[in-house]
């Protein structure tokens, strides 16, 4: 099936936040590919907005994932997916959720990696390479030849009310509440933010109400820092990203996302994150990783923030 024959297209993309940061490379493949077809995107709440900005999709579906037991919700789903009458439908979620959607949508065409599918992409074979080349993959399976890097140029906020200092770094202490492994300790972050301050770079602190210690450990130990928590909508924090002089955090989505709009970035990795699979991308990203990341040192950290802010000065 050509591009110009295909004009109903579902795209699905649920969830995480870096996972879905990562997938806007093919998401405007996707896009560029069908350039006169009706796209939709099927994803959950907290990321339609950000689809539907991105340019790439004409509408976004909320999917309210249901429990097993609504069999209610199932039903409707099943009558929307197939009301719509797609014509072909990019599974990047890939999970066994969406697999499931393939059989209540009726068995479109379908790119994916359900057994009989029109557009079998085995995960199996690729599961030790970055998942945006495993993206790409698929879809070269699907017939879309170039997936390019995510460009979120589209994602772009006014920064006045923050009224930024001259030079600025972005500092994420945060990770998912329930993986304490993920978090580098604070008190070494705080140093971190104090050696920045001496050089003139005031850190900006990002996160939420979940880090809200971590960043009062690093403000009472470096009062230059700037609790941005809880202030920064992901346009923003692109926006941000794209004057920074540096950004250090851990394996995190706003992390991704602010590699991903082009700040140097530094990201600390534990055991639990394999960075050929899913590290960070943009073009000035580097990566330390120790099984436990309290067994990660100062002195590496620091150095490796140091060729960043050197590389770009």
């Amino acid at each position: 099936m050509t591009a110009e024959q295909t004009d109903r297209i579902l795209v699905i993309k649920l969830s995480a936040l870096g996972d879905f940061i990562l997938s806007v490379g093919a998401f405007q493949a996707i896009r560029r590919h069908h350039r006169d077809a009706h796209i939709t995107l099927l994803t959950t709440r907290p990321f339609a907005r950000l689809g539907d900005s991105s340019g790439c999709f004409d509408a976004v579906w909320i999917d309210r994932r249901p429990p097993l037991w609504r069999a209610d919700q199932w039903l409707a789903l099943a009558r929307r997916l197939r009301a719509a009458r797609f014509d072909r439908v990019y599974d990047l979620q890939r999970s066994q959720r969406t697999g499931w959607y393939y059989r209540l949508a009726g068995r479109p065409a379908w790119s994916g990696d359900v057994p009989g599918c029109a557009y079998y992409c085995d995960m199996r074979k690729n599961r030790d390479r970055h998942i945006c080349e495993r993206q790409a993959q698929q879809l070269s399976v699907a017939g879309i030849a170039e997936v390019e890097r995510p460009d979120l140029s589209f994602m772009t906020a006014d920064l006045g009310r923050f009224a930024l200092p001259p030079r600025y770094a972005l500092l994420v202490p945060g990770s998912s509440a329930h993986r304490a492994i993920k978090r580098w300790p604070a008190a070494r972050y705080a140093v971190l933010a104090q050696s920045l301050a001496a050089q003139g770079v005031t850190p900006l602190l990002i996160g939420g109400r979940a880090e809200a210690a971590e960043l009062a450990t690093i403000t009472a130990a470096c009062p230059e820092a700037r609790d941005l928590s809880d202030r920064t909508s992901l346009e923003e924090l692109a926006t941000l990203a794209h004057g920074a002089a540096v950004a250090v955090g851990n394996d995190t989505g706003p992390m991704h996302l602010i590699a991903a709009a082009g700040a140097p970035s530094l990201m600390l990795l534990c055991r639990e994150t394999d960075a050929l699979l899913s590290g960070p991308i943009g073009r000035r990203t580097a990566v330390l990783q120790r099984d436990f990341l309290a067994d990660l040192a100062l002195e590496p950290v620091l150095s490796a923030v140091q060729r960043l802010i050197d590389a770009g000065d």
